[in-house]
């Protein structure tokens, strides 16, 4: 959900008190255009941006499309002064999001390599102000969102575990949730994964293990039915087919956001 509030803030950023740059006449049509091969997302908030200036979106293409060099992803028609002013927003937007979509379909064709069943998910390591437009190219792109704030599941990690203990930490916050509340506890060693589980978790996330610990961590909660297992810290698109490959059913990867360039994209009016 794009809100008017959120778009207000992009603008205000861009366009300041005194626009003399943008102060042309007449109406256009302008082009969002991909520069790279890549994977699409983020059109939904460009277009919101645009329609809040008042500037129809005539064509768009729809996030997860995968284009080339050359391929138009979206196309408005309005006053020239005012596509002008959304132009660059949008482009960043696009752009931004695009780039996360085109990195999470990188990571899960490499994961499926290994694995047709595991999840590619994102973290929380994302934007302020701009997880939901982040959470959707991660989508785009083929992955899963995790959760989206901290409403949507609990996590027990490591500070949790310093203040409480392992056992007490899971015991405190499972008091505290819904039947419908996940519990996700982080461990760092492979001996404490069945403990994570046989305590209660309904997840247990393997944090900054290697390959091999994780498929050793993977093997002893077999026993426990229904408990998940998650790899996460530090996995790379280098290493995520090698994760793929030990059994995990979740792989998190915080790089999916916080490290994807953006896909290159260019805006051009008038033609």
């Amino acid at each position: 959900m794009i809100t008017d509030a959120q778009i207000e803030r992009w603008l205000r950023e861009d366009i300041g008190h005194h626009d003399v740059t943008n102060q042309v006449p007449g109406e256009t049509t302008g082009r969002l255009v991909a520069k790279e091969s890549g994977v699409l997302a983020g059109l939904e908030a460009a277009g919101a941006v645009f329609d809040y200036l008042g500037v129809e979106a005539l064509e768009t293409l729809e996030d997860g499309t995968p284009v080339g060099p050359g391929d138009e992803a979206l196309r408005v028609e309005g006053p020239a002064r005012e596509i002008l002013r959304g132009e660059r927003v949008a482009v960043n937007l696009a752009g931004h999001a695009s780039g996360i979509a085109t990195r999470t379909r990188a990571a899960v064709d490499r994961a499926r390599t290994e694995s047709d069943d595991v999840c590619i998910a994102a973290t929380r390591k994302t934007t302020p102000g701009l997880r939901g437009v982040e959470k959707r190219a991660v989508v785009a792109g083929g992955g899963d969102t995790h959760r989206l704030d901290l409403s949507h599941m609990v996590m027990v990690k490591d500070n949790h575990i310093a203040e409480m203990g392992l056992e007490g930490a899971i015991d405190h916050f499972r008091e505290r949730t819904s039947f419908a509340t996940k519990l996700d506890v982080e461990v760092e060693t492979v001996a404490d994964a069945p403990r994570a589980a046989e305590a209660g978790a309904d997840i247990v996330l393997l944090d900054n293990m290697s390959p091999e610990e994780t498929r050793e961590a993977v093997d002893r909660l077999e026993r426990y039915g229904g408990v998940l297992a998650e790899a996460s810290g530090g996995i790379t698109l280098e290493t995520v087919a090698d994760y793929a490959a030990t059994g995990v059913d979740v792989i998190s990867m915080g790089s999916l956001t916080h490290s994807a360039p953006s896909l290159d994209l260019s805006f051009r009016t008038g033609e």
